[in-house]
């Protein structure tokens, strides 16, 4: 199996420093700062990317599980919302939620909660977080 790379730059202090990060791949790429992660100030930052590979992952092994159930869906959307909070003197991510929107024509609604449900836990970044972070999840099906 792959490893995949990415690479992070930090200049100066933590308030008055910059950042900058990119993939191997060359896909992504962005600048970063204190204001970019914990104000509204443009740029990017840890936990937008984190919520990117939530979302992609989730995304992915959602319709993987309604394929092994027999059902195909025609677009799987997550959304995901990663939640960075002051705590014990430094900050620590608290939350991901995911709200999934599921367009899988004639599939049972309730099987394809019943399996969202279950990728929420089982999908590599969910796993990945597990214990660490809460992971919430709004599911809609369009039949």
């Amino acid at each position: 199996m792959p490893t995949r790379k990415a690479t992070a730059t930090w200049q100066g202090g933590l308030r008055d420093g910059k950042g900058s990060f990119s993939g191997e791949s060359g896909a992504i790429s962005a600048s970063y700062s204190f204001g970019s992660r914990f104000e509204s100030a443009g740029g990017s930052n840890p936990e937008e990317l984190l919520a990117a590979a939530e979302a992609a992952c989730y995304s992915m092994a959602l319709s993987l599980g309604l394929e092994n159930a027999g059902m195909k869906a025609e677009q799987v959307e997550t959304h995901a919302a990663c939640t960075i909070e002051q705590r014990d003197g430094g900050f620590a991510i608290t939350t991901m939620k995911l709200k999934v929107n599921v367009r899988a024509p004639g599939a049972d609604q309730g099987k394809v909660r019943d399996i969202a449900e279950q990728t929420k836990e089982g999908c590599p970044v969910s796993k990945a977080l597990l214990g660490n972070v809460k992971l919430e999840l709004d599911v809609t099906v369009e039949g």
